[in-house]
């Protein structure tokens, strides 16, 4: 993980869980969206007017770093003692 630049001003935990799910809504004249939704709180990320390479390169980095938390579940469910801790 890299350091920050700016200090952070919120942070809000998604909890994962059995009901958690994410959903791409593409839409032909306007910008998709990807819904994360946890339980109660749902989260849509989208940009912000006409889409940019500056939304494609976060799309990117999104998609790599998902696949990365992915890989980390797997890894402490084939090892169940790591899971508990």
């Amino acid at each position: 993980m890299t350091r920050r630049r700016t200090p952070r001003r919120s942070v809000i935990r998604l909890t994962t869980g059995q009901d958690a799910h994410a959903t791409h809504h593409p839409y032909p004249f306007q910008t998709p969206v990807l819904a994360l939704d946890c339980g109660a709180t749902t989260v849509l990320l989208t940009s912000d007017g006409p889409v940019t390479a500056a939304d494609l390169a976060f799309a990117h980095q999104l998609a790599r770093e998902a696949v990365r938390f992915a890989r980390s579940i797997e890894s402490r469910l084939r090892t169940p003692e790591r899971a508990a801790a």
